[in-house]
């Protein structure tokens, strides 16, 4: 990145400037210029088609813990990713797919309801028979396909040549047994959509809906089967541990918090070696704050991008927003 580019990446306001200020509680209303948003906060550039596109972000990784992927690559076994918040375990995801140009990261963000359901496949029963009727005085009947959306894990086990990379994000959070039901997916590679498997022979071949609303799939006497395991990432807070059976069937890799170096590394990825100078005081505040999992490595680039802005962070409690633990109550 160059000085230019840099320069690019944050708010151009002298220091101590009131400017940099767009909202300013007076109650007028002003027509203000946003500055150009951080390079990690701007949204992709969008295809004619509607979808986003993935920009690269920069990823460090230490070559031992890179060593853990490719062992996970060769195996073809889901990476269980395990660190403190900001350690970038959901960015590794993205790293790899980019990479190995696997195209977009399918996505799964697990909460306590999830269930192996939902990342297979939706059926839409009362969108089908709702048009049914609709249909029905001029004798048309409208094909299942397109009442069954595969889910993230359903698009994964797609048949292809190339695998497709899977994140299932913060799989600790789901119920205690979403581990082991994903047990079975993850060994066969294959599943089952009884829905379509019930239909009579002659509608053996069924196309249905996938993460591309324009390629629709075929599915085959209703089994979903694929040719090459999908790339797996699991990322966990560690909230609670996952049973023998499950940790078997994974490669471990716990991601360090990163120190005051990779920090330094980090902040020159991402903005620039520019972005370097001056900040010993904030990289110091930010060491000494950090507690295990209390601060994220994003808060840091937060304060850096603001105060390369010419933004005073010692002014009021503004310095006390952006490094906020992370743990306790809010």
């Amino acid at each position: 990145m160059t000085a230019a580019e840099s320069a690019a990446t944050a708010p151009s306001t002298p220091s101590g400037d009131r400017n940099w200020r767009l909202f300013r509680g007076d109650g007028a209303s002003h027509a203000v210029a946003f500055p150009p948003a951080p390079p990690w906060r701007r949204l992709h550039p969008e295809e004619p088609d509607g979808s986003q596109t993935a920009r690269p972000r920069p990823y460090l990784i230490d070559p031992d813990d890179a060593d853990i992927v490719n062992a996970a690559l060769h195996l073809r076994r889901p990476l269980l990713v395990t660190g403190h918040p900001g350690t970038g375990k959901s960015s590794l995801a993205h790293a790899i797919a980019h990479e190995l140009a696997l195209g977009r990261v399918l996505y799964w963000p697990v909460n306590s309801r999830s269930t192996l359901q939902d990342a297979l496949y939706h059926y839409d029963a009362i969108g089908r028979l709702r048009e049914a009727n609709l249909r029905r005085s001029d004798g048309s009947e409208p094909g299942i396909g397109q009442y069954v959306r595969l889910g993230p894990l359903g698009n994964a086990l797609l048949a292809r040549d190339r695998p497709r990379i899977l994140l299932i994000d913060e799989l600790d959070k789901g119920d205690v047994d979403l581990p082991n039901d994903l047990l079975t997916v993850f060994e066969e590679g294959e599943f089952e959509i009884p829905e379509l498997s019930r239909l009579p022979e002659e509608h053996s071949t069924v196309h249905v809906r996938t993460d591309d609303p324009d390629a629709p799939a075929p599915v085959v006497r209703g089994r979903v089967r694929c040719r090459e395991y999908p790339v797996v990432v699991i990322t966990s807070n560690r909230e609670r541990e996952f049973p023998p059976a499950f940790l078997r069937r994974c490669v471990r890799l716990d991601l360090p918090e990163p120190d005051e170096t990779r920090l330094r590394d980090i902040v020159a990825a991402h903005l620039g070696h520019e972005a370097l100078h001056d900040i010993d005081d904030l990289l110091e505040e930010f060491l000494g704050r950090r507690a295990p999992g209390e601060l994220a490595t994003d808060q840091l680039l937060n304060a850096v991008f603001l105060r390369k802005g010419g933004i005073d962070l010692d002014a009021g409690r503004l310095l006390d927003a952006v490094l906020h633990q992370l743990g306790g109550a809010v």
